[in-house]
């Protein structure tokens, strides 16, 4: 279920504008051979505001992004519009709606991205968000995860929501951010249901002068 602080969230700071290296990665050494990239349809889940669809849309991918705050949504057409003018144009859109009910039909997309949302869900709704992810993938279609991962800063802090989630953590790089559910690599398969998993990478870095680690694990799978 959307939880309504990223609506307050992206209505009082400005967020990321660049996509991250992991997203470009992923892209590139997956669809940047592709000789129409127009043809390539992707979906991003929790789209935020708008700066992994900014990317894909500059680099000439049709996208679809769903995202719960209409703020975020605003900021991302208006982004979009001012900086790829023409971006529509191979039926491209973003929308406000729910990860947990996708409204697209079968075998849509041949990527699916979360980039940090399914995170903030809790363990039984995420579940069923990568299986409707699954739903909506068309068979080979890939999907890439980047999800908060156990031990992070901030781990165990905040009022306990079910399995390994935490709501209001007190510290790290999430708190205050709602309900956060940390990751560990033997729950990703459980996680995963009918999702072929391919890889799992780890990325650490520090914060507090290397007092506290941040942990994010990537995961990548395919439908077969």
């Amino acid at each position: 279920m959307w939880d309504a602080t990223w609506e307050s969230i992206f209505q009082a700071r400005e967020w990321g504008q660049y996509p991250g290296e992991d997203v470009v990665r992923f892209i590139a050494r997956n669809y940047y051979g592709v000789p129409n990239r127009a043809a390539v349809k992707v979906l991003e889940v929790g789209s935020g505001v708008g700066a992994n669809l900014w990317f894909l849309a500059r680099e000439g991918f049709s996208f679809s992004g769903i995202e719960g705050s209409p703020t975020a949504v605003a900021r991302t057409v208006a982004r979009l519009d001012r900086e790829v003018p023409g971006w529509k144009g191979n039926g491209s859109e973003v929308r406000v709606g729910d990860c947990l009910s996708l409204p697209y039909a079968n075998d849509s997309f041949d990527a699916v991205l979360d980039i940090g949302a399914i995170s903030c869900n809790s363990f039984e709704d995420s579940q069923r968000i990568y299986a409707e992810l699954l739903r909506v993938a068309k068979p080979g279609g890939m999907l890439f995860s980047r999800v908060v991962a156990g031990g992070s800063w901030g781990d165990g802090t905040g009022v306990p929501a079910g399995r390994r989630a935490f709501v209001n953590c007190t510290e790290g790089t999430v708190a205050g951010m709602g309900l956060i559910r940390f990751t560990d690599e033997r729950d990703v398969d459980d996680l995963l249901g009918g999702w072929k998993r391919m890889a799992i990478e780890r990325s650490i870095w520090t914060e507090g002068d290397r007092n506290h680690e941040v942990r994010q694990l990537n995961i990548f799978a395919s439908k077969s």
